[in-house]
C-alpha cells in the first residue's frame, strides 16, 4: 500500500499539481503565526510548548482517521487517505515552474528575466547577478526543495507513524523557517526549539538523499564533496545536500565563503593558497549545470521507488501464507 500510495500521488501531482499558496498551506501558515503570537514570551519553553500543541492539532487527526480506517479493516478509504495526505505533503512541482522558467530564460538569453524570477522565488536581491550565479543559486534551491518537500517525506511517510509521520516533517520543516528566518525572529529564543527538533527530525533524510546522489551521479566526487566540504556550510544540513549533489553533478557550489581555499597571511597580504585537496571538485555553475540538475532529481526520485517498490514486495512475500 504505501508504494501504490506514493505512487499514485505522485502521478496526481504530475497532473494537477498543488500550488504552494493553496488553502490548505494558507491555513497552516496562518496556524503557526498565531501559536507565535500566542505563545512567544521570549523564552525557549514557549517555543517549545508552542511546537508541541501545533504538530498535535495536525498529527492526532491525521494518525487517528488512519487507523481508525486500518482497525475496521477498510483497506480502500486507508489507501484513499494516505494518497490524499501524501498528495498534501509532497511538492514535487511546487516550485518546478520557477526553475524551468529559468532555465528556459537563460536559454533565450534572457538575463534580466531570470533575475527577476530568481528574485521571485528565493526573495534575494538578484540585481547584477551574472548569470553563473543565477545558476548557482537555482541549483541549489532546486536540490533542497526537492530534499524537504520530496525525499524527506518519503523517508517519514515509510515510518510507523506512516501519515502523520509525513505531517510532522513538513510542518516541523516550516516551523523551523517561519519561527527563524524572517527578521524579527531571528536569534530569538522563542524559535530554537523548533530548529533543533527539525535537525534532528531531517538528521538520516539528509544523509540518504546524499547518498542517493552519490549512488546515481559521480559517486566519488560526491562522497568526496561530502566528507571534505560540507561542514563549511553554517548550515550542516544544506551543506551534506550542497556538497553532495554538487559532487554528483560535477559542479561546484556553494559561495566564496564555502569554497574558500586556504590562505596564508605574507608580508600583512592574504595570499590563496590553492592545494589540490582543498579545492571542491567540479566546475563552475553554469546553464548546462541546470539541465544536469533536472537528470540528477529524476534519477534519485526513480533510485528511492525502486527502493520503495522493493521493500513494498519483500514485505507482502513474507506476510503471504
Amino acid at each position: 500500500m504505501t508504494f501504490l500510495s506514493i505512487l499514485c500521488a505522485l502521478l496526481i501531482e504530475q497532473m494537477k499539481p498543488l500550488r504552494a499558496d493553496n488553502p490548505i498551506y494558507a491555513e497552516i501558515k496562518s496556524l503557526a503565526l498565531r501559536m507565535e503570537t500566542w505563545f512567544n514570551a521570549g523564552h525557549s519553553t514557549h517555543g517549545r510548548l508552542g511546537w508541541f500543541l501545533m504538530m498535535a492539532i495536525l498529527m492526532v487527526p491525521t494518525a487517528a482517521i488512519y487507523w481508525v480506517l486500518r482497525h475496521y479493516n477498510w483497506t480502500l478509504a486507508a489507501f484513499a487517505w494516505n494518497v490524499l495526505i501524501v498528495y498534501l505533503t509532497l511538492g514535487f512541482r511546487h516550485y518546478s515552474h520557477y526553475f524551468t522558467s529559468i532555465q528556459l530564460a537563460l536559454n533565450a538569453g534572457d538575463e534580466a528575466a531570470a533575475r527577476a524570477l530568481l528574485a521571485e522565488w528565493t526573495k534575494l536581491d538578484t540585481v547584477g547577478m551574472e548569470v553563473s550565479e543565477i545558476a548557482r543559486i537555482s541549483v541549489e534551491k532546486s536540490l533542497v526543495t526537492t530534499h524537504r518537500n520530496v525525499f524527506g517525506v518519503f523517508f517519514w511517510f515509510l515510518m510507523p507513524l506512516g501519515p502523520a509521520g509525513a505531517v510532522m516533517y513538513r510542518v516541523a520543516e516550516h516551523l523551523a523557517r517561519a519561527w527563524n528566518e524572517p527578521e524579527h525572529m531571528r536569534n530569538e529564543a522563542f524559535g530554537q526549539f523548533a530548529a533543533r527538533a527539525f535537525y534532528w527530525i531531517d538528521w538520516i533524510p539528509v544523509r540518504l538523499t546524499a547518498v542517493a546522489f552519490a549512488v546515481v551521479g559521480n559517486f566519488e566526487d560526491a562522497i568526496y564533496a561530502w566528507r571534505n566540504f560540507a561542514h563549511r556550510w553554517s548550515n550542516e544540513a544544506l551543506g551534506i545536500i550542497l556538497a553532495a549533489g554538487g559532487g554528483a553533478m560535477g559542479v561546484r557550489l556553494g559561495t566564496p565563503v564555502e569554497n574558500a581555499v586556504k590562505a596564508q597571511v605574507v608580508d600583512a597580504t592574504t595570499v590563496d593558497i590553492e592545494l589540490e585537496d582543498d579545492v571542491m571538485p567540479g566546475e563552475e555553475p553554469n546553464i548546462r549545470a541546470l539541465q544536469s540538475t533536472v537528470g540528477l532529481v529524476w534519477r534519485a526520485l526513480l533510485l528511492w521507488m525502486l527502493l520503495l517498490l522493493l521493500l513494498s514486495s519483500a514485505w507482502w512475500l513474507g506476510a503471504s501464507p
